[in-house]
């Protein structure tokens, strides 16, 4: 888990009537009424009394709030949760909190710059009680201090250096840990001191956990009484992965070049295609996509090519094929690897001829369209093997485009599920679904065989499980959830090749459906017949392997 990857609305909940964040009740003030309770505190306790009381509110604070972190999620490192610290503040609307730098030595020393933008505390001062002449950001900095504290487990203090409450463009404050800041601190120390709180907080977190593991177990009952579901959805992105996948696929669009489109099944390798159809000249024009390993050869040659009238059984009128229909726009290919040998020439004279002969016809008829074609088989081995002519393969991928698993661009599942949760509210009809913080580190430990196609699978069997539109772990297949290999969940080994991850994760399934093909199809986000290819591979390498 990473800090930029918290949200407001997947952190907050509401709850039997009231504002939950992660089990602990909140409520929402006004800036107005905070900066009224300050003048108060400072006539009844005088300027030191009230930043004490300020200062130690934001501690205990920010105490509370990194007991949370820690509790939910499982972070990426430790510079990851104290970054995460900023970035509450910054969703909860105090301040915009920016880390300007964070060294952090031995998991103990500690030196942490923040820049606090338009910050609240600092606006309620000086509308309370005007131009001060020394930082008065108490709270944020009693904040700061009392979220690094628990988050190390040892005493960390934020001095605010310059402030916008006393006229100074920007407020800025930094953090060290207790033993590097040296004497300088003595004087800010006893307004953070707060009798035992670290025990209490313990306690409260523990507290926590126990009430989270009873609601799930409740939630758990009341699912076991209803269905799933399955679905489907699209893409969004944030990894420099799949930026340079865009970057590549928008330069090749301007262009009428034949371009082949690989990856694993479930990428999206037709988003990929549509993508460049709608950055090319031919944005206007038809875009048509047929799946090739999805009819018998006769039948593929006639959707592709047409038929003239009495050319076969059933043909009754001449038709258009889809190469005539997609003209001047585009067609695409999908698994261009199931075509047969005697389709692949017809499809090497489209490339080189740029005209096809309908079925039953002897005229060529000349055609404008642009061709894509993709493949999740290896069409370099397919070629090496005999399977697939080289000729074609080369006229095919005058640029190619490869489209990495999910698994290795982990940046992109936390985008990818909240863009499909959106899609999935509309056309759902479920008013402000919302994925629970609580399903994120499921969503990201997962390594998604099934990639896209799979995660919009999950969520939308979630969606249609999850009580006041809010999606939470129970809600998700059991595969996403961390229960144990019992339960279906293939262990992690970092001996295990990718393939053999995979391949138990296809037995699991298909044990989990009964041996329903379909259904497992379906959990995995692959067609039937990627399956089918699939488990013939198995088999094949399985009877190879014996003796």
């Amino acid at each position: 888990m990473k800090a930029d990857d918290l949200k407001l609305d997947e952190l907050v909940s509401v709850e039997n009537g009231f504002l939950s964040f992660r089990g602990k009740r909140v409520v929402i003030h006004d800036l107005r009424a905070m900066g009224q309770i300050r003048s108060d505190l400072a006539r009844m306790l005088g300027m030191e009394g009230m930043r004490r009381v300020v200062t130690r509110f934001g501690y205990y604070w920010g105490h509370t709030d990194a007991a949370a972190m820690k509790r939910v999620f499982n972070w990426d490192s430790t510079e990851e949760l104290l970054r995460a610290g900023p970035r509450l503040h910054t969703l909860q609307g105090i301040t915009k909190s920016v880390v300007t730098s964070l060294q952090l030595d031995d998991e103990t020393k500690l030196r942490m710059e923040l820049q606090w933008y338009r910050s609240g505390e600092a606006e309620e001062h000086l509308a309370a009680l005007g131009p001060a002449d020394h930082p008065v950001c108490w709270m944020l900095c009693g904040y700061a201090s009392g979220y690094a504290s628990f988050c190390l487990d040892r005493e960390v203090l934020f001095v605010e250096r310059t402030c916008r409450g006393k006229g100074d463009d920007l407020c800025q404050a930094v953090g060290k840990d207790r033993e590097s800041w040296g004497p300088e601190i003595d004087a800010h120390v006893p307004y953070f001191q707060i009798d035992d709180i670290h025990p209490k907080i313990v306690e409260l977190t523990e507290a926590l956990k126990q009430k989270s593991r009873e609601l799930e177990h409740h939630r758990r009952q009341l699912l076991e009484l209803r269905g799933g579901c399955v679905a489907n959805g699209i893409a969004e992105y944030r990894s420099k992965a799949y930026h340079q996948v865009l970057d590549l696929a928008e330069r090749v669009a301007h262009f009428d070049s034949s371009v082949l489109i690989t990856g694993e099944s479930g990428v999206g390798k037709e988003v990929v295609a549509r993508y460049i159809h709608r950055h090319s000249e031919h944005a206007d024009e038809t875009f048509v996509a047929i799946n090739c390993g999805a009819l018998p050869e006769s039948l593929l040659e006639s959707e592709l090519f047409g038929h003239k009238a009495g050319s076969f059984t059933g043909a009754v009128r001449d038709r258009k094929g889809l190469f005539e229909q997609a003209s001047p726009g585009t067609l695409f290919l999908d698994e261009i690897s199931a075509v047969s040998p005697a389709l692949q020439v017809k499809l090497l004279r489209v490339l080189q001829e740029r005209e096809i002969r309908r079925v039953g016809e002897n005229t060529p008829r000349p055609i404008d369209v642009r061709i894509m074609a993709a493949s999740n088989e290896d069409l370099e081995r397919a070629v090496a093997h005999g399977r697939f002519r080289d000729d074609l393969y080369y006229r095919l991928r005058v640029v190619e485009i490869n489209i990495p698993p999910l698994r290795e661009r982990p940046e992109d599942i936390l985008p990818l599920a909240r863009f499909v949760v959106h899609r999935l509210s509309q056309r759902l009809k479920i008013p402000k679904l919302t994925l629970d913080a609580s399903c994120l580190d499921h969503l990201q430990r997962y390594p998604w065989p099934g990639n896209v196609r799979e995660l919009e699978n999950a969520l939308e069997r979630a969606a249609v499980l999850s009580e006041d539109s809010r999606i939470r772990p129970i809600d998700l297949p059991p595969d996403l959830l961390d229960l144990g290999a019992a339960n279906g969940r293939i262990p992690a080994s970092p001996t295990r090749s990718l393939q053999e991850v995979e391949r138990r994760h296809i037995r699991a399934v298909l044990e989990h459906t009964g041996n329903n093909r379909s259904q497992a199809a379906r959990i995995l986000g692959i067609g039937d017949t990627t399956l089918w290819r699939k488990l013939k591979a198995m088999e094949r390498d399985r009877l190879s392997s014996e003796p």
